[in-house]
């Protein structure tokens, strides 16, 4: 032993085998019998330790000196062995939540529509909201209506001949796109604000009934109903065989589009009436608790999620950039960026200790490009990406951004708010505003083509198919215009 005192000579064995030794308790070192307070653990108290003789000391040294080495035999192997298995646990930890290297999206997962398809909220990943374009432009000409029993926000979905929307009467109406006359109804439980997508023959909406509804197109029979705990606004967007929405439970499903059963789910914390948007496997999302995500749409893993402000509208991608309103912001996010580390939580002490010269300025907020300022109301709109221009909203302003220089090309004024979000077809924007009017603007350069003034209110979306756009009103009609 090197610490305790010699109680034998150089081979081990005692001088004297009467003497009497007691072991401190806390340091385990023996002391002579007499000694009061040990003298190798600062004066540990002897007095209530039982003595023992020096044959017993040996046997005790020996057993402990032996329980000495397996420590240090454990210690060497925890160190040699186990430190560099727990840095590669790590190290694959890392990998696996911050990078694509070992579970990346499935890039062929997209809501971009095949022909015949409507899949998500403004019909394509860039939010036209057109299909079947023509060299033919409306003209402003009214060709039919149809009256419904309550206010209309939902945003009518055009496919094969068949025009789809829902209405605050509960009803999710499908009419004969040429003529207006209605082929059929389905009765929801409460109002239909969701715009419906269409896909393989089956309609998908939401209610404020909280169900995501799939119905058969042709004769509206329901297929299937998931329920969720509050009002489902989000308009669906399907990829592959799945179909996502959100909902104001604080959650974003995706869903068995043939079963409704549920595949994933994502908690947020907030509500979620943006609607959903997937590219390269990536879904895209806005909620209201200030923050735009990112998430595999094959299992709902989290990716990322940008702080900006309430996000009320849908997602546009072009690429790998991803743009959105957020009140009175027109942002820009890098589609493939992924949060550090405890990101949200660890950059507001981060900048307090930069603030203070403690620490160095933290890297950029991950996935922000640029922000925009485009008004100074709350915007709920969905942009439109056509090449190097969007299109968005502010105030009661149509915008044209050049995304090259990140400015105003030009703007188009209406007469009161502008809520809804515009469609693009063949070099003409089309959009409403809660002055009643619908606008046809031309791409170009913002001058107003023409205008068709409704009974109410437009906060929908206004649908382009085969020369003829369809917008739905505050006055619960639907307007076909050619």
């Amino acid at each position: 032993m090197t610490s305790s005192p010699k109680i034998g000579n150089q081979q081990g064995e005692p001088e004297t085998q009467n003497d009497i030794w007691l072991i401190c308790p806390i340091c385990k070192e023996p002391n002579l019998a007499g000694t009061l307070h040990c003298k190798y653990c600062w004066g540990a108290s002897l007095y209530s330790v039982t003595p023992i003789t020096t044959a017993q000391l040996n046997e005790f040294v020996s057993k402990r000196d032996a329980r000495r080495r397996r420590f240090r035999l454990v210690r060497t192997l925890t160190l040699g062995i186990g430190a560099p298995v727990l840095l590669l646990v790590s190290a694959f930890l890392w990998v696996y939540s911050f990078t694509d290297l070992v579970f990346a999206p499935p890039a062929h997962l997209t809501s971009a529509p095949i022909q015949g398809d409507w899949s998500m909220f403004r019909h394509d990943l860039a939010r036209t909201g057109a299909v079947d374009v023509t060299p033919v432009n409306p003209q402003g000409k009214l060709k039919w209506s149809f009256q419904t029993g309550s206010q209309i926000h939902s945003s009518p979905t055009v496919v094969n001949g068949v025009v789809y929307f829902g209405s605050r009467d509960g009803k999710l109406y499908a009419l004969d796109a040429v003529t207006g006359q209605k082929k059929w109804d389905f009765q929801a439980q409460s109002w239909i604000e969701s715009s419906p997508t269409v896909v393989n023959g089956v309609v998908y909406f939401g209610s404020n009934d909280g169900k995501l509804y799939a119905l058969d197109a042709i004769n509206g029979r329901k297929l299937w109903e998931f329920e969720t705990q509050y009002a489902v606004k989000s308009s669906p967007a399907v990829a592959g065989n799945m179909v996502f929405t959100g909902a104001d439970d604080y959650f974003v499903y995706g869903l068995d589009a043939r079963t409704g059963e549920k595949v994933w789910q994502f908690e947020t914390k907030s509500h979620v009436m943006s609607s959903p948007v997937v590219s390269e496997g990536i879904l895209y999302v806005g909620s209201m608790d200030m923050f735009c995500y990112a998430l595999n749409a094959e299992n709902g893993r989290f990716r990322l999620k940008m702080r900006v402000l309430e996000v009320f509208g849908s997602p546009a991608v072009s690429d790998e950039t991803v743009y959105f309103t957020s009140r009175n912001f027109l942002f820009a996010m890098d589609g493939k960026a992924r949060n550090w580390p405890g990101e949200q939580d660890l950059r507001p002490w981060w900048l307090q200790f930069y603030a203070f010269r403690l620490a160095p300025p933290p890297p950029p907020r991950s996935g922000v490009l640029w922000a925009l300022k485009v008004g100074a109301l709350s915007s709920n709109t969905t942009p439109v990406v056509d090449g190097t221009t969007l299109y968005t909203t502010g105030d009661n302003k149509l915008l044209a951004v050049d995304l090259t220089t990140r400015k105003f090309k030009w703007s188009f004024a209406a007469f009161r708010t502008i809520s809804s979000s515009p469609a693009l077809a063949n070099g003409v924007l089309y959009i409403g505003s809660d002055d009643s009017y619908l606008y046809a603007v031309r791409a170009a350069d913002g001058k107003k083509l023409w205008d068709f003034r409704t009974g109410d209110k437009i906060d929908s979306s206004p649908a382009y198919a085969n020369g003829v756009v369809y917008v739905t009103s505050w006055d619960g009609k639907i307007y076909a215009i050619e």
